[in-house]
């Protein structure tokens, strides 16, 4: 959905939609939508500065990948937001030359008539997840030998640790033999 600046000059644009399964792109094979995206928001245009105020909330649930034993598990997210885009300066600097001042970091720009929803929901779910995408605090993870899931069962590997800092000395060692 397309959030028009015209179609807010004169009053509050108000978007109420649901986002089927698979309409966004999360750009992430680990991260996969397993309920509609709903979104309440309203969107306000500030005339002088030409700035978009993005005000709401949405809900979804999602799939994820435990980093550390691999498994999929649900994460449900609901979260309201209040976003601020500002017109795409037309800069004389060069991209790469270009700096923000601490005003300009909380604010994203837009470029042309207007944003994209879905690019504005994408971003936010994204920001919703965990950094560390875990299935439970005492995930156990899995044997690094095997490949067993230690949350299932327990192998019968032995676990041998071996600081990586001595294994050029246990190499000499062998050797003198």
């Amino acid at each position: 959905m397309y959030l028009n600046v015209r179609d807010m000059e004169l009053r509050p644009l108000r978007v109420s939609q649901e986002f089927a399964i698979g309409e966004i792109d999360f750009l992430d094979a680990v991260v996969r939508q397993t309920s509609p995206l709903k979104v309440e928001a309203q969107a306000e245009l500030k005339q002088i500065l030409e700035e978009i105020r993005l005000t709401g909330h949405f809900s979804v649930d999602m799939q994820l990948d435990c980093d550390r034993c691999l498994a999929s598990y649900q994460w449900p997210i609901s979260e309201t937001f209040d976003l601020v885009y500002a017109p795409e300066p037309v800069g004389t600097a060069a991209p790469e030359e270009a700096s923000l001042d601490d005003e300009e970091a909380i604010v994203a720009f837009y470029k042309g008539a207007g944003l994209e929803l879905e690019e504005v929901l994408r971003e936010q779910v994204l920001l919703a997840l965990p950094m560390q995408r875990i299935c439970r605090e005492d995930c156990a993870g899995l044997c690094p030998t095997c490949g067993e899931n230690w949350n299932e069962r327990e192998c019968d590997c032995e676990q041998v640790i071996v600081d990586p800092r001595w294994t050029a000395l246990q190499d000499l060692k062998l050797k003198n033999k």
